[in-house]
């Protein structure tokens, strides 16, 4: 897509200023990072960051039926959340398919935000305007909006004393996977990196004057190929990598999104996922990790006593764990232990083991020692 024809957040400015090295992603211009990959992943594992993630998508869902909507769209059950309460779950197709992994928080009584991955923005919206007919509910994209990620363990107390003062004693005391509100602010205690924060939602005209209260605070900016190594460590899917709409919850590690009761809920995909929770799932995830030095890449073939058993869905670097890892789909009842990775014709000793690698800056997994690759 040429670069012209890129969507820009809020904080594009912000980011040119800074020195970004932007490049596309889901058609918007992305910040891939600020000079140093490493350094930016580093420092959310041990201080904090502030990454733009203003290009998902959110997307409000009101009206007199829009929790019976929801519990018919998705496979976890909206039902069980209270007013300022949270939920990580799957957007499924009538097999079982995941069209979308998001996050759902319960505004009030009659109202929902979705945040959806923004390369599947168009297609989450066609679906739910589609299944969302003969509900008297309302969708509506929020293209008003800006979304910061704050992420670290000094990432809530670098962020609280910029927010707005009524929300500050609100969102200082969030537990996890809870949001504050107010008036067009929303402030969860969510993320996508393994480290505790904030993830913000705020008018579009006040993301900026945000971003640079941060990084004065001495938060630094963090881009795109941070969050994605933050993320595979912290053992966490990445939509089009780990899971599709080819691929059931049940096959790639989110099973636990599905909520089975009550049983008179009519979720989409709920009966073939039945079919296959009673018959067993033909794959499962596991975490794999080099027990040499080289980096993980998708696609490479997963092998034990010389047979392919799965394939790497998500490859790379693990800055904290120091070795290549990766997430694998392979097949079901494979035990943890000793593997092989075919990459460029060589196959390379690694182990098959239970993600994440890394939660709240420790190592959470035992690394088997280096041998030569």
């Amino acid at each position: 897509m040429p670069a012209d024809a890129l969507r820009h957040t809020p904080l594009h400015a912000q980011h040119l200023a800074a020195g970004a090295r932007m490049a596309p992603f889901a058609g918007w211009d992305m910040p891939l990072h600020y000079g140093s990959q490493l350094d930016e992943h580093h420092a959310v594992r041990t201080a904090a960051g502030v990454f733009d993630v203003s290009h998902m998508a959110q997307v409000d869902v009101d009206g007199p039926q829009a929790e019976a909507c929801l519990r018919h769209l998705l496979g976890g059950d909206v039902a069980r959340l209270r007013a300022g309460q949270a939920l990580y779950t799957c957007l499924l197709n009538a097999t079982g398919g995941i069209i979308d992994d998001l996050l759902v928080y319960r505004l009030a009584d009659r109202r929902f935000r979705l945040v959806l991955n923004a390369a599947r923005r168009e297609a989450d919206l066609d679906w739910l305007r589609e299944h969302a007919t003969g509900f008297d509910t309302a969708l509506t994209p929020r293209e008003d909006l800006a979304m910061l990620a704050v992420q670290g363990p000094r990432a809530r107390a670098l962020a609280d004393p910029l927010l707005p003062p009524a929300l500050r004693s609100a969102a200082a005391a969030l537990e996890r996977f809870t949001a504050a509100a107010h008036e067009q602010w929303l402030i969860g205690r969510t993320g996508y990196t393994g480290e505790d924060g904030y993830e913000i939602m705020l008018p579009a005209d006040a993301a900026p004057a945000l971003w640079q209260g941060l990084l004065a605070a001495g938060v630094p900016p963090a881009g795109l190929g941070a969050r994605d190594t933050l993320r595979l460590e912290a053992g966490l899917p990445l939509y089009g990598h780990d899971m599709d709409d080819t691929v059931t919850p049940l096959e790639c590690g989110l099973a636990w999104t599905v909520h089975w009761e009550p049983a008179t809920r009519d979720f989409i995909g709920r009966a073939p996922l039945e079919a296959q929770r009673a018959a067993g799932a033909p794959h499962q995830r596991a975490g794999v990790v080099l027990a040499c030095r080289g980096v993980l890449r998708d696609q490479a073939p997963v092998l034990q006593d010389g047979q392919q058993i799965g394939v790497l869905t998500s490859g790379g670097f693990g800055p904290t764990v120091g070795r290549g890892i990766g997430i694998a789909r392979v097949a079901a009842g494979t035990p943890a232990g000793a593997c092989t990775i075919r990459i460029r014709g060589r196959e390379l000793p690694a182990r098959l083991l239970s993600p994440p690698f890394v939660r709240a800056g420790a190592l959470r997994v035992d690394l088997p020692p280096l041998v030569d690759g």
